[in-house]
């Protein structure tokens, strides 16, 4: 198949035109010129490889890291025609044996197969018994030790490329800060001048981070205002699976994913989520990156993610449709004592350590500011600074601040006295200047620091306990909940350096997101759009696929504001391939004439 990229974009995908950088990548491809690819979740990364294997001879080779997602992109493929499989260990021999002969017969435009067996010996050999058109590397930050998914496979995939210095490579991923871009360049051989950064911007991303105060009951409360498909990770699997159960106590429609699950039961689970319309999937940060559903409509985390890089891509499953998404989060002092000790203890250079602590603390940094998250979220990629968004709950109910740098020497002070041991509730008893049978035993009631923080309340104090934790003022102990004195307590104590109380704003009522609200459909049209929903998810259980397959929801809308009366007014909706309308147009034709 060799036509011009326009044509193919048109009649095989059923768009009218190009996004973002994305004409430009693929012209440099189309010349033979290597590229790396740094664009946003949902920005159409995959078009950048899949239109130029398609419009350039021979098959394009696509090396990704999950099994799960050369499924899904397989089954959109062949959808709109193209000839895609994936080589991968869930296909049996005979299945295996016939994708070979099928590329061997040139018989393939994409083959998709995991870094492992890219680099074994044998398939190597057999690619050089076959014509290529290119060789994309997805998740191209997989390659480099300074990401936050290094996979040591990745390592050998320059050698691979190497061996064909005709056929273009590409490396492409959504996230890659400054110094990751530069290891995957000198990983994957591409010139520094080869680099494409699209901007980081999700603007249909709302974001929404919250302290910890009671976490079941502050997501209950987002729970509520929600509605469709949504992903809530938690750390571990225990928390995942009691997660799971508490909602479905609550008539919500969810399902467990971690991989301590039996693989059977793992596999259902997340093939239902993604053939969803309706239901929550509470997963460990093993779930999602091999999932290419595009109606996602939030991503909530209940606790702090491992990096700014992490948060990035894990909310960036939400909204890859273009409709409105939220990412929700909630995170306390004990995440980031957590994390900061993780990082201490790993059997890592003192260069890793550093360059992790400076992650840590652009996600805390995030968390805690004071203004519109977009600015911390996209300088930490390299994005000049924007206006405030108005898309973000630091923009739409800004909080309060007022100095606590006395506070802040009063609570430090109190820990010092103390010895540096005990958890936040008995510094603040203290504080309050409560006398109880352990404050008496101590003797901290003798304190000069008894009594001095009576004009907080407990609210407050945790407040800031939980903000020196964030400074790394403090230091709190992962085992025990014991705060000690962090590296950058002194300029607090000596009143060298100030300190800013962010006062958590009031939380009004919610308005409940639905999916016409995501992206409005008129009274009028509504009717019409809810019955062709219907008839995708009737075609899409036919043919045992996920609904997004057949046509995405922002279609479906089109088609029922233009109610095209013929298949050729019907091959002018955004997203209707020349394939797609053959298979599916009549049946949605019926629909609106009727």
């Amino acid at each position: 198949m060799q036509t011009r990229p326009e044509q193919i974009l048109q009649t095989v995908f059923g768009y009218a035109a190009f996004r973002g950088p994305q004409a430009g990548i693929i012209a440099d491809v189309m010349d033979g010129r290597d590229v790396l690819a740094i664009m946003p979740t949902g920005a159409g990364k995959s078009l950048c490889y899949q239109i130029p294997a398609l419009a350039r001879p021979g098959t394009g080779l696509v090396v990704s890291p999950l099994i799960a997602l050369m499924h899904d992109q397989v089954r959109a493929l062949n959808a709109n025609g193209v000839r895609a499989a994936a080589l991968t260990s869930q296909e049996d021999r005979q299945a295996q044996e016939d994708i070979l002969s099928r590329f061997a017969a040139g018989a393939l435009d994409l083959l998709y197969v995991a870094p492992e067996r890219a680099t074994m010996p044998w398939f190597q050999a057999q690619l050089e018994r076959t014509r290529l058109s290119l060789i994309a590397i997805d998740e191209a930050h997989c390659v480099s030790q300074w990401g936050h998914d290094f996979r040591p496979d990745y390592r050998q995939l320059k050698a691979l490329c190497d061996r064909f210095p005709d056929v273009p490579r590409m490396g492409l991923t959504a996230t890659a800060d400054e110094i990751t871009r530069r290891d995957i360049l000198e990983q994957l051989g591409i010139d520094a001048d080869r680099m494409v950064v699209a901007g980081f911007d999700r603007p249909n991303i709302r974001y929404e981070v919250h302290a910890k105060t009671e976490e079941k009951r502050q997501l209950k409360g987002f729970l509520e205002t929600q509605d469709g498909c949504g992903i809530i990770y938690a750390r571990t699997r225990d928390k995942v699976e009691k997660t799971a159960d508490w909602l479905t106590g609550l008539g919500l429609n969810a399902l467990p994913y971690h991989a301590g699950l039996d693989g059977r039961v793992r596999n259902a689970n997340q093939a239902a989520f993604v053939k969803a319309e309706d239901m929550i999937i509470v997963a460990t940060v093993a779930f999602g990156m091999g999932i290419d559903k595009p109606d996602v409509r939030f991503v909530a985390h209940m606790g702090l993610p491992d990096s700014i890089e992490h948060y990035y891509q894990e909310t960036g499953r939400a909204g890859r449709d273009g409709d409105p998404a939220i990412a929700f989060m909630l995170y306390g002092a004990a995440d980031i004592g957590r994390a900061r000790n993780q990082i201490e203890s790993a059997q890592a250079s003192e260069a890793k350590k550093r360059a992790d602590h400076q992650r840590l603390n652009a996600l805390v940094g995030f968390c805690e500011t004071t203004g519109c998250r977009r600015i911390p979220l996209l300088t930490y990629f390299g994005e000049p600074a924007p206006a405030p968004c108005g898309n973000c709950d630091t923009c739409l109910a800004p909080p309060q601040t007022r100095d606590a740098t006395e506070a802040a020497q009063k609570l430090l002070s109190t820990i010092y006295r103390t010895g540096q041991r005990f958890g936040l509730g008995h510094l603040v008893a203290v504080l309050h200047g409560k006398r109880d049978e352990r404050i008496e035993r101590l003797g901290h009631d003798q304190l000069s620091v008894f009594g001095i923080g009576a004009d907080l309340d407990d609210k407050a104090w945790r407040a800031l306990g939980r903000q020196l934790v964030a400074a790394d003022a403090l230091r709190l102990d992962p085992e025990h909940g014991g705060l000690a004195l962090g590296p950058n307590a002194r300029p607090i104590l000596k009143g060298e350096q100030s300190l800013t109380l962010r006062l958590e704003p009031e939380r009004g009522r919610r308005t409940r997101q639905r999916r016409s609200d995501a992206s409005p459909v008129s009274a009028g049209d509504a009717p019409l759009f809810d019955r062709l929903r219907e008839v995708r998810r009737q075609l899409a259980a036919d043919q045992g696929v996920p609904p997004y397959v057949v046509f995405h929801d922002s279609t479906l809308r089109e088609m029922a504001e233009t109610r095209p009366a013929s298949l050729a007014a019907m091959a002018e909706i955004s997203g209707v391939g020349a394939r797609k309308l053959e298979a599916y147009g009549p049946a949605f034709l019926a629909a609106i004439s009727s």
